[in-house]
């Protein structure tokens, strides 16, 4: 039973057949905790024979979130140690996380931002606090890139949007402006004409990167309205969670790929899951993901290849931790390894 609103209690829960009455207790606890929000579109694609189903263990609140390992923490990529002024995460030289908004209009039980997201989160910036954050990126011109997150910034209406898009276009020294969102996947529906032409009024260039982890969020809704982004010139980029569960196969990975391609959303990162509180259970070994991004190559188009990024804990940045396919030698060449496991000198030995 498809609810048609979005699924914010464990009742409803219930009431849509995704979890068990004698689990509401147990639930209920999750969501005292973390945020619990489901959108009708990905409640749709929830398949109730399946126990183990990829979009409901996405969404679904687990009693396993209540578990927290040693080395789990609240904030994992080490956000507030880089936030200068409240809103905005300066990490890296030439670009600035700017956090609006700390709601979703889905809840990911992965979520390495979930100590901070959500209606008893961070909540969103008030007007002064977001003028102080663009008073900070106009003061810094080494800034080119000023990335919107959150939360998910595609959940502000319209007219809020176009007022900071056009607070942006004040800022000569800044000529990229990159969107992180689910919107296009989990509510396809914002994104029509009037959110585009928010998007596009600041006359710079503007990158979408659109979070999806499954092939099947990819259906025909988010391929309309990843359709009408690229139409319109707003160039799309993907970025995936490497999931147990979800998508620790070649084969899941590989129609995911695939499916961002077919609609011109290029793969960009596949991140491994951040230390936050009560995941562990999704967290596959580096050296799993490794085999698995290592089979990916050979398995599918180069057009389709994400980087494997591992966040440091911290705040120290992400790092490219595929698999390295190539090992110097003592005598100054290399043994290359390909992608089916076998091993080649470069140079190659010279012939009898």
């Amino acid at each position: 039973m498809t609810l048609h609103r979005a699924i914010k209690s464990t009742d409803e829960l219930v009431e849509a057949g995704l979890i068990e009455v004698g689990d509401r207790d147990s639930i209920a606890a999750v969501t005292q905790k973390y945020a619990l929000s489901i959108s009708p579109t990905m409640e749709s694609l929830i398949n109730r024979d399946d126990p183990n189903d990829p979009i409901a263990r996405q969404f679904v609140p687990d009693p396993r979130e209540l578990v927290t390992t040693p080395d789990e923490r609240a904030d994992p990529i080490g956000d507030l140690a880089h936030s200068p002024v409240e809103g905005i995460v300066h990490r890296y030289p030439d670009r600035v996380l700017l956090k609006a908004v700390h709601v979703c209009p889905v809840y990911c039980r992965f979520c390495f931002r979930r100590e901070m997201v959500g209606p008893q989160g961070l909540g969103t910036l008030a007007p002064e606090a977001l003028e102080a954050a663009f008073g900070y990126i106009e003061s810094h011109t080494e800034i080119w890139e000023v990335i919107l997150t959150g939360g998910d910034p595609l959940v502000l209406s319209p007219r809020r949007l176009r007022a900071m898009m056009e607070r942006l276009a004040q800022i000569a020294h800044v000529k990229i402006v990159r969107f992180h969102t689910r919107v296009p996947v989990v509510e396809p529906e914002r994104c029509d004409a009037e959110l585009i032409a928010a998007l596009k009024s600041c006359g710079k260039q503007v990158y979408i990167a659109l979070h999806a982890n499954h092939p099947r969020e990819m259906g025909e809704a988010a391929q309309g309205a990843c359709s009408r982004l690229v139409d319109a010139g707003i160039v799309m980029l993907s970025q995936s969670v490497l999931l147990r569960g979800v998508n620790d196969d070649v084969e899941t990975l590989a129609a995911l790929m695939r499916a961002f391609v077919e609609n011109r959303v290029k793969p960009y990162y596949l991140n491994h899951p951040d230390l936050a509180p009560g995941t562990s259970h999704f967290r596959l070994s580096i050296e799993e993901g490794q085999k698995l991004v290592a089979a990916l190559r050979g398995t599918i188009s180069g057009l389709c290849q994400p980087t494997y990024i591992l966040d440091i804990p911290g705040g120290y940045g992400k790092a490219d931790i595929g698999a390295s396919s190539i090992e110097a030698l003592p005598d100054g060449g290399y043994e290359v390894s390909d992608f089916r496991g076998g091993v080649h000198q470069y140079p190659p030995n010279p012939s009898p």
